[in-house]
């Protein structure tokens, strides 16, 4: 019982964030206008991305600076499968669009393992390194192989079914598949191979002197991170009426990086944090000045610097720090009941 309290204690803020997050996150489309819920679909995305992103470098220890390729594969997959369905005066039925969702996590899963069988090879600044020219060179093919990708034009004309050209009812497509998402994610990390996957964070060595197949684990780990980055992909595409090449890009993948650092990579929800944060700050931001850059520079270096274990992190210190405080408490008037 006693090692199950302190188990229990260090998932509170991130259960106590996510019942808080999803009951803000069902009453987002009743705000007064669209901009929220266009803003709030943006989150869940982006934060979907982020949460993939956060399988390798919050629970495998490796950060990737080219995930976002995946992101972007998941989302030209889409596209394409998307265009091909359409009929001829543009229009899509609600069970092509879906099929056109679900092409886009087995493509970028692909991707992920072509990519993985060489980046799991290396670790530390070798794997960062490594996964940011794959990334690079995947942004180049799709740029340049304007007959296939449309090339720097980008895929347009994405237009989902009229059901779901509503903003609201779009929102709440991408809230139940992101929650879907979020629980399968959730129960892999709980799961025997999640804990693996800490371990090797921890100890590569110690895991191969346990008899762990490190290289295995932690390409299957990449192949899954790339597969819900392929979803979060298939969803933009129809959000934003269009895909390019930029999705792929080094500047989406430090998007993931800089949300999963404001959110904390230590806590499971924490980079849906990140992304609410980021991108309610980047809309807010944007409607007052051009110094958005800036701005969000600004705030990732006083967090690097003060709060290296991000909102969450900090949250989960304090939590802690308390029931530090409650346990001496309780030992002390225990001793002096004894006296």
């Amino acid at each position: 019982m006693k090692s199950a309290a302190p188990q229990r204690a260090a998932n509170a803020p991130g259960r106590r964030f996510a019942v808080v997050l999803l009951a803000l996150f069902l009453l987002v489309p009743l705000l007064p206008g669209e901009f929220w819920t266009v803003v709030g679909t943006e989150i869940l995305i982006l934060g979907l991305l982020a949460m993939s992103f956060n399988l390798l470098y919050g629970y495998m220890g490796q950060i990737s600076f080219g995930h976002a390729a995946f992101f972007g594969l998941g989302a030209y997959a889409t596209a394409m499968l998307f265009t091909a369905l359409k009929s001829p005066d543009g229009s899509i039925g609600v069970p092509e669009f879906l099929l056109s969702l679900l092409v886009g996590p087995p493509v970028a899963a692909v991707g992920a393992l072509i990519v993985g069988f060489f980046c799991v090879r290396l670790t530390g600044i070798y794997f960062a390194m490594l996964s940011l020219a794959f990334g690079e060179l995947l942004f180049y093919i799709v740029f340049s192989w304007y007959s296939f990708t449309k090339g720097d034009d980008g895929i347009q004309g994405l237009l989902p079914p009229h059901y779901f050209q509503d903003p609201g009812n779009y929102y709440y497509l991408t809230l139940a598949i992101v929650v879907v998402a979020l629980l399968v994610m959730w129960r892999i990390t709980e799961s025997p191979f999640g804990y693996i996957m800490r371990t090797l964070r921890d100890n590569q060595r110690r895991a191969a002197f346990l008899g762990i197949n490190v290289r295995l684990h932690m390409l299957a780990n990449f192949v899954i991170a790339g597969a819900f980055a392929g979803l979060a992909g298939a969803l933009w595409g129809p959000f934003s009426r269009s895909v390019s090449p930029g999705l792929l890009g080094w500047q989406e993948s430090g998007i993931a990086v800089f949300m999963t650092l404001i959110g904390g990579a230590g806590v499971f929800i924490g980079p849906i944090v990140g992304s609410v944060i980021y991108t309610m700050l980047q809309a807010v931001v944007k409607m007052y000045t051009v110094y958005w850059p800036l701005t969000i520079g600004t705030i990732i270096l006083l967090i690097v610097l003060f709060v290296p274990g991000g909102v969450l992190g900090l949250v989960e210190k304090q939590i802690k720090a308390r029931q530090g405080r409650l346990s001496d408490g309780g030992g002390a008037r225990a001793g002096s009941d004894e006296e």
